[in-house]
């Protein structure tokens, strides 16, 4: 592709290259780099791209995009902003996927696997079309899945994936945006026909430092929407409405102002259900994942639909039918007396909710096995041992993903949250054998909540990424 066409769209501060010329691929790591491509020099956290221009040149790289003047002879293109030009030219490299396939957006702490694979259900059997999923739990290209390496990927991949889903055949993508694909510029350039707030509570607090700069980072999103669809009972909503370019469209389970409420709301072990009223229509709804977390991810589900033009009847009556979604309040079938549950839960207020949820139909005890990440928020740890004392009967006190840190340590800071509280618990290091402990201690009626891990089936230990499914080791402690 030539020069020129990778850089459409994009604003050029010098250019010292031949716009004609042809560029055999585009990679922003020098190691890459090949006969013939494009290096763009990206300014990371870890490393500056700019330090390996001359490296990209000495393995053949034929051009390089960038913010200042290379130190060698490679032809060079100067940018402003090297991380939204290595966006818009991945999509250009890419044929612009997005462009011919509406974009759904969600974003917020809590939530956002949960809504987007409810979006993606409800579209395919509202519209017939085929849908793309792009998320924290996989992707998908239809009802072929493939695994994710992580929430929103970097805007090359991006763009590749939503070529396999244009050529596939997808009219539609939804895709969880992360704040740090919004703010590091992955999603930049890409038209979004609807984007979605689900909430906003403490975490990735090591990245952005503060909540307002957590919020404003999630509010990009609505700046790159056509409709903007929010949660009106979260008190960030004002900031993701100041953002928005196009309407905005509210949901609320508290306020009767919002644009689509939930009213006689009833919770129960077998999902919830609840009257879903709007200008001139009431419908009645149901969906099949417990806890009041599961109404407002409901609700958000339905607005989308309905931005997107869906009748709210036909959304409603495909969200009955709507699968439940792994590592999300996932009943995990034993055979015995008690229950298990698995849950994403790795914030301070997703374990509240998980726990506030099970302590509404738990006929037992509530038996929470959980930790909290390395080389994350610190603050959060005790906060979360104060939630598991105040929540759970019994709490076992483990090991998440430790990464680089000391579980010890971590465990240590999680216990100062439960000092003086009279919750009984035990510290068990090893999570495969916490687990073992839950299952083997569990009495009839009681219900085992596994949190953190949800649908990951790994386990990060200094930098290696290790197999740990916790449906196995459950499987494999029931056998025995």
């Amino acid at each position: 592709m030539k020069l020129s066409e990778l850089l459409a769209g994009i604003e050029i501060l010098e250019s010292h290259a031949d716009p004609g010329m042809e560029l055999t691929d585009i990679c922003c790591d020098s190691r890459r780099a090949g006969k013939g491509a494009l290096f763009v020099a990206v300014r990371g956290y870890e490393s500056d791209g700019h330090q390996y221009i001359g490296k990209a040149f000495g393995l053949g790289a034929a051009c390089a995009v960038c913010e200042e003047k290379p130190d060698c002879a490679i032809p060079y293109v100067l940018v402003a902003d090297s991380r939204r030009a290595q966006a818009k030219i991945s999509a250009n490299w890419f044929g612009n996927p997005a462009s011919g396939m509406k974009m759904i957006g969600v974003t917020g702490t809590n939530g956002k696997t949960t809504v987007t694979n409810l979006i993606k259900q409800m579209v395919e059997k509202c519209t017939g079309e085929k849908a793309g999923l792009i998320g924290t739990n996989r992707n998908m290209i239809g009802p072929a899945e493939y695994p994710a390496e992580r929430t929103t990927p970097d805007s090359y991949d991006l763009q590749k994936l939503l070529r396999s889903m244009a050529d596939a055949g997808c009219r539609y993508v939804v895709m969880e945006t992360s704040s740090h694909a919004l703010f590091l510029d992955r999603v930049y350039g890409i038209d979004f026909e609807v984007g979605v707030f689900t909430n906003l509570t403490e975490d990735h607090l090591d990245f952005h430092k503060t909540m307002d700069a957590y919020a404003k980072a999630k509010a990009i999103l609505f700046s790159q929407s056509r409709y903007a669809v929010l949660n009106m009972d979260d008190k960030y909503m004002p900031v993701m409405a100041a953002a928005a370019k196009g309407p905005v469209y509210t949901y609320s389970a508290e306020k009767n102002e919002a644009d689509l409420t939930a009213k006689d709301i009833r919770l129960s072990p077998e999902g919830v259900s609840f009257c879903a009223l709007t200008t001139g229509r009431l419908e009645k709804v149901r969906l099949g994942i417990p806890g009041m977390f599961s109404v407002y991810n409901a609700l958000a589900a339905i607005a989308a639909c309905v931005n997107l033009g869906i009748q709210m009847s036909s959304a409603v009556e495909a969200l009955a039918e709507c699968g439940r979604v792994k590592g999300r309040a996932e009943v995990v079938p034993t055979g015995r007396g008690f229950t298990i549950l698995i849950d994403y839960a790795h914030t301070p207020d997703a374990l509240s909710n998980i726990l506030d949820t099970v302590n509404g139909f738990a006929e037992g005890r509530t038996v929470l096995v959980f930790g909290c990440g390395g080389d994350r928020e610190h603050e959060k740890r005790p906060r979360m041992g104060a939630i598991a004392a105040a929540g759970a009967d019994y709490v076992y006190v483990t090991s998440d993903n430790p990464r680089t840190e000391e579980p010890g340590e971590i465990i240590r800071q999680i216990l100062e949250g439960m000092k003086g509280t009279k919750t009984p618990y035990a510290v068990v290091e090893d999570r495969r054998e916490a687990i073992g402990r839950a299952i083997a201690e569990a009495q009839p009626g009681d219900v085992v909540i596994l949190a953190g891990k949800g649908h990951e089936d790994y386990q990060v230990v200094g930098k290696e990424k290790r197999h740990f499914d916790e449906r196995e080791i459950i499987a494999d402690f029931l056998s025995k």
